[in-house]
Parts: structure tokens; C-alpha cells; sequence
């Protein structure tokens, strides 16, 4: 079981997505355990994570919704399951904006209860969205292999959907 529904396959989807080139300066906003600090370095980024909770050495202790690094310090921000459980996505996202260079790619999947919403704070945050894909019926089978895990980090109720976001800052 991975931190995140689809596993690698889905962190190399979003990197792909991001249309950056190897080089390019990538955060994991929300790094947890590093997984995806050591596939950015080993496709040959130059990664850092931030997380409050950190749970591998190449992560550093911090909340990213006021990180320690100078406004448009990365090329790209990299974002799975994090900003929701932030408890402000508009400030996760404003955060995001601040942190990237003009030009840069936010990319990152989340969980949602209105997409319209998550599409407005985007913009309201400097961003257009470039690209906007539904991966709900992914999450859901994510969802169920957790309930039976007892993940405390998973949303209650119903009416989520979990949605994949490339945006560009502005």
C-alpha cells in the first residue's frame, strides 16, 4: 500500500505532466516518507520535501503552508493527498504560487468535495489550469484497501471525488 491511490506509476504520471525538464528544481509539498524525493532525484531533478510529520531523512520538518523558502525558489511543486488534509487548500495553493518562479507547474492529486471549488481557488491563487483529470474510481479502490487498514488521514461522507490538477503560475 502506497501513501497515495496508484503508487509510483501515478508520481511519474504527474512528473511527466509537469513537462519539465531533468534539472529542474521540484518540492513535494507534503513529502511524508521521501518516496517521491528519491524518484524525482533519480530521473534527475533536484528535489526537496517539506512535510509537518516527516518520515524520511531527506525530508525537511516543516509546514508548507508557510515553507521556509524564498518566493519563486522551484521550477515545479508536486503535491499527492497533502493539500486536503492541510485543512486550507486556498493557502496551500496561494503558498504554492508564491514558492514557484513565473511559468513553473504545480502538478498534484487530492481529494475534493467540489471540483468547481478546487478549479476556483487555482485561480484565485494565480494559476491556470492546464490540465484537469477525474481519478475518483482509482481513489475509491485506494479507499476501501485503507478503511480496512484504518487510515486515519481518509475523509468521512460521501461526495468526494479525487481529481489530478496541472496548473501553471502566472
Amino acid at each position: 500500500m502506497n501513501g497515495h491511490p496508484g503508487g509510483e506509476a501515478h508520481t511519474r504520471y504527474l512528473i511527466e505532466l509537469s513537462f519539465l525538464e531533468p534539472g529542474s528544481r521540484f518540492l513535494d509539498m507534503g513529502a511524508g516518507d521521501g518516496s517521491t524525493l528519491t524518484l524525482l532525484n533519480k530521473l534527475g531533478y533536484r528535489a526537496e520535501g517539506i512535510d509537518l510529520s516527516p518520515r524520511g531523512a531527506a525530508v525537511v520538518p516543516g509546514d508548507f503552508l508557510n515553507a521556509p523558502y524564498a518566493d519563486g525558489s522551484f521550477d515545479g511543486i508536486l503535491s499527492q493527498c497533502s493539500f486536503f488534509v492541510s485543512g486550507d487548500v486556498p493557502q496551500a495553493l496561494r503558498e504554492a504560487g508564491r514558492l514557484l518562479r513565473k511559468g513553473g507547474k504545480l502538478v498534484f492529486s487530492d481529494v475534493t468535495r467540489d471540483v468547481v471549488a478546487l478549479l476556483h481557488q487555482a485561480r484565485q491563487a494565480g494559476f491556470a489550469v492546464r490540465h484537469l483529470e477525474d481519478l475518483t474510481d482509482q481513489w475509491r479502490a485506494y479507499y476501501l484497501e485503507a478503511l480496512w487498514r484504518e487510515d486515519p488521514c481518509l475523509p468521512s461522507g460521501k461526495g468526494y471525488s479525487y481529481v489530478l490538477f496541472v496548473c501553471e503560475r502566472m
